[in-house]
């Protein structure tokens, strides 16, 4: 029978990881691309120079503001099956669908197998993690590699060796190179899940963490450490940083910056009252992410509602605490379920309070904590439906234990009813309140919350019968939680909903335009033209594959003086300027006011009109540069 239940598992577990593959890999070329990343990508495969770096442009002139090592993912895809929106894609949504048996097998390891397989399905289905793995940004893999990283902890755990510990290190430390301090938010749970998760003495377990962070910090600074074994001129420029150093652009425009609320990206703040289009995935994608507060998270509205995130972040809260701390209370208590309760709660309130209160914030980064929400509903599930493998034994042979033993497993079996009723009658409650009424939706969540607390009552009357009836209340339970993620991942597809910023993005047509006209009037010039922004032509450079001279990185830093811009037009290098914006009211961080741009505006000859752009003042050909 013991046997036979395993199998079951994994069968179970095969037909989550094969929804989740079709969840993210289904209609993948539809999603509309990341041409700033994207840019990257086509510059990278370039040279092995640009690989490295992480070259925004062909040239190798500036750099992105991340470590590059997700994009060398993609490089290879796109190596290896063609440059296109799918190739790009695919080393995220590979990863996010990884993800998936990998957390159940944590799990399981962790607290038991039901509740791997609930964990599993919250993952599989969370779709805010759906639609980040659907994009060409670099969250799905970080997130990935802190689930493996906790199951690295986990055998670490179990066996007591430091080589485990050690891997576990070092895999955080690709995750910090992935995505920087994104990844950090699993950092302290994970580190105190391994302090009292470790075998042997206090003093032992410190000098093993001790080791384990000089490998973390050693792995995670590798790649930018390296950078500096190149001359500075062999450097790219490191677009958002101050300086042009990628330690820069990672710990203060990715970093401090971050966290503080200061951004070149421009802020769309959410207005309270006004009414936003919200029938569709895709509109509710453009409303602005409500601002900080306590219920940030829960919020009905906006690319990070309850719909993607909030609903599976309530049933965890409102389920796994009860779980870990009643379960806790039980003797003996295995040295691996402290350490569970302790590090996946730490996890999942470091990231609730660091994203309920982040002043900007995109969707895609709460994969930081999506696996700890995840393990914590998984947990909370399988408990409060009485579907732990030693729970559904106890309840099997309750018929011969003595009367004090029965009187102790009522009292806990009630505690489970009455938290697993609570719980999902919320569930049913903020159902309704996110679907705005009595949706069709709506009518099966409640179907199958009732179902799951008529099972779960039949379980506590019928003792017997506990064991078959704690796994189908635990089915039940997990479809009251799964019905809303599910249709809205169904119609995240349909709308080909991403999370990319489409930075960089052109007009189609006017892209054309331009890149036709480029390509008959270029002659011998290096650059295909200079652009006022970094950031301002990544599409075309996606399509092109040509340098690009930048003008200005973030917050209109000037990169070409007037002086050098004269000196490459006079020797042919450049012939044209793209200023695809206007410096309608002067300031210092406007990439349109700055020399470079003010000076081809005011020295070049717009040619706009010859070819074809919708308005003038876009395409200038340059001073001294012939037609």
């Amino acid at each position: 029978m013991r046997g036979l239940a395993r199998h079951s598992d994994w069968a179970v577990l095969a037909l989550i990881t094969a929804g989740a593959a079709a969840l993210r890999l289904v209609h993948l070329a539809q999603v509309p691309p990341d041409p700033f990343y994207d840019a990257a990508v086509r510059s990278m495969g370039l040279s092995w120079h640009n690989f490295f770096f992480g070259a925004f442009e062909p040239g190798g002139s500036v750099s992105i503001d991340k470590p590059p090592v997700d994009l060398w993912l993609q490089v290879a895809s796109v190596k290896l099956l063609g440059f296109s929106r799918t190739s790009l894609k695919l080393p995220e949504a590979l990863a996010g669908t990884a993800a998936v048996p990998l957390l159940f097998t944590t799990v399981k390891r962790m607290w038991s197998a039901p509740a791997g397989i609930a964990a599993a399905l919250a993952l599989a289905v969370l779709p805010v993690e759906v639609i980040t793995s659907r994009s060409d940004t670099m969250d799905g893999v970080m997130m990935a590699l802190t689930v493996l990283a906790l199951w690295l902890l986990v055998r670490a755990c179990e066996t007591g060796r430091l080589g485990w510990l050690l891997a576990a290190a070092a895999t955080l430390g690709v995750a910090f190179d992935v995505k920087l301090l994104e990844s950090v938010v699993a950092l302290p749970g994970l580190a105190l899940f391994a302090l009292l998760g470790l075998p042997g003495p206090l003093r032992r377990r410190l000098l093993a963490l001790a080791g384990a962070s000089v490998v973390y910090v050693a792995v995670a600074l590798a790649w930018l450490t390296a950078t500096l074994l190149f001359p500075a001129h062999d450097r790219p420029y490191a677009i958002g940083s101050t300086n042009g150093s990628a330690w820069n652009a990672a710990f203060v425009f990715n970093g401090s910056d971050r966290l503080s609320g200061k951004s070149t990206e421009p802020l769309t703040l959410y207005q309270p009252g006004h009414h936003y289009p919200q029938a569709t995935q895709s509109q509710r994608d453009h409303i602005p992410i409500v601002p900080p507060s306590p219920t940030r998270l829960l919020a009905r509205v906006g690319p990070l509602s309850g719909q993607r995130l909030g609903l599976e972040l309530l049933v965890a809260l409102l389920l796994g605490f009860p779980a870990l701390v009643l379960a806790l209370r039980e003797r003996p208590v295995k040295r691996l379920r402290w350490a569970t309760a302790a590090g996946i709660v730490l996890w999942t309130l470091t990231g609730t309070v660091l994203f309920s209160d982040m002043v900007r914030l995109h969707p895609r980064y709460v994969e930081g904590f999506t696996p700890a929400l995840a393990a914590l509903l998984g947990i909370g599930v399988a408990w409060a439906a009485g579907a732990d493998r030693a729970v559904a034994v106890r309840a099997q042979t309750a018929h011969a234990a003595a009367a004090g033993e029965q009187a102790v497993r009522s009292t806990g079996d009630r505690m489970r009813l009455i938290v697993l009723a609570v719980a999902l009658a919320a569930c049913v409650y903020y159902v309704e309140r996110l679907e705005y009424g009595l949706t069709a939706v709506w009518w099966i969540t409640l179907a199958a919350a009732c179902a799951a607390i008529a099972l779960a009552t039949l379980a506590r009357l019928f003792p017997a019968r506990a064991g078959a009836l704690s796994g189908a209340t635990l089915a039940f339970a997990l479809a009251t939680v799964a019905v809303l993620p599910v249709a809205v991942d169904f119609s995240s597809i349909e709308n080909d909903v991403g999370d990319a910023g489409y930075v960089g993005a052109l007009p189609g047509e006017e892209q054309r335009l331009l890149s036709a006209y480029l390509r008959a009037h270029q002659g011998g010039a290096r650059y295909e033209l200079a652009a006022e922004s970094a950031t301002s032509i990544g599409s075309l450079i996606v399509q092109d594959a040509r340098p690009v001279l930048v003008l200005t990185t973030y917050d209109a830093r000037v990169f070409t003086s007037v002086a050098r811009l004269q000196r490459l037009i006079a020797q042919g290098q450049v012939r044209y300027a793209f200023l695809n914006s206007f410096c309608a009211h002067a300031s210092s961080i406007n990439a349109a006011c700055s020399a470079p741009a003010m000076w081809v505006r005011a020295h070049g000859t717009d040619v706009s009109a010859q070819a074809g752009l919708s308005h003038g003042g876009l395409l200038y050909l340059l001073p001294g540069a012939s037609s």
